[in-house]
């Protein structure tokens, strides 16, 4: 079974994500980006408010768009956002220049990193290898550019189930996301990772992602993941 991951920008949202079902709730402002980082204060007031409710929920968080070069920024934001006391703490990295060693990076800081490998141009086979073997407790699969094509549209399908068939043998969570809506369902069966993520497809579709989280939309979703293909 594939776990929803619902993206939400405020307490209210986390909470009819909750309500509705998602299995996991990710704290993200998409009007600062693909990442966009929501504010430090309001990550731990929405993670002690959710805890109160739903105390094993899982949680995670951005820290916002960085280069890969970017490293005493992104220590620095990993370690605040870790403080907060969210489960996981999500690090988009973009292949090319400085990716592996900014994968290394992440992996010797003491949190729970999940590296989100942007795969705009394709998914990079040698920078997936890499986080499967550095051994971080997760890894997403996504796309930086928020313009219409999902994730599906911007990789090789086998390639990407190649990749997560290497981590899966490591005992890593997998994820996907990357404006996935319902004509993605079927790959997303086939493929069957451990968690789908969304946004976008979440809100109201004259709205988009920077819409009003809509917890009938992640009703409808929960109930469209758990039907086996």
């Amino acid at each position: 079974m594939t776990a929803l991951l619902a993206s939400v920008r405020s307490a209210d949202e986390a909470f009819d994500a909750a309500n509705a079902g998602a299995e996991l709730i990710d704290l993200k402002e998409p009007g600062a980006g693909a990442l966009g980082a929501v504010a430090i204060g309001d990550i731990a007031r929405i993670v002690r408010e959710l805890r109160a409710r739903y105390a094993l929920r899982p949680i995670s968080a951005t820290i916002g768009d960085l280069p890969n070069d970017a490293l005493d920024e992104m220590t620095a934001r990993v370690l605040d956002v870790a403080a907060t006391g969210v489960d996981y703490v999500k690090v988009g990295v973009s292949p090319g220049a400085g990716a592996f060693a900014c994968l290394r990076h992440l992996a010797s800081l003491p949190a729970a990193v999940v590296p989100v490998l942007l795969s705009d141009d394709g998914v990079d086979r040698e920078l997936a290898a890499l986080a499967a073997q550095l051994g971080f407790v997760g890894i997403v699969f996504d796309t930086a550019s928020k313009n219409g094509r999902t994730l599906f549209d911007c990789v090789d399908v086998r390639m990407l189930a190649s990749c997560m068939s290497d981590a899966r043998t490591r005992g890593m969570m997998i994820a996907v996301a990357g404006s996935l809506g319902w004509d993605d369902l079927d790959r997303i069966r086939l493929l069957a990772p451990d968690i789908a993520g969304f946004r976008g497809a979440l809100c109201d579709e004259r709205d988009g992602r920077g819409g009003r989280l809509d917890p009938r939309r992640v009703e409808k979703w929960v109930r469209a993941l758990h039907v086996a293909r």
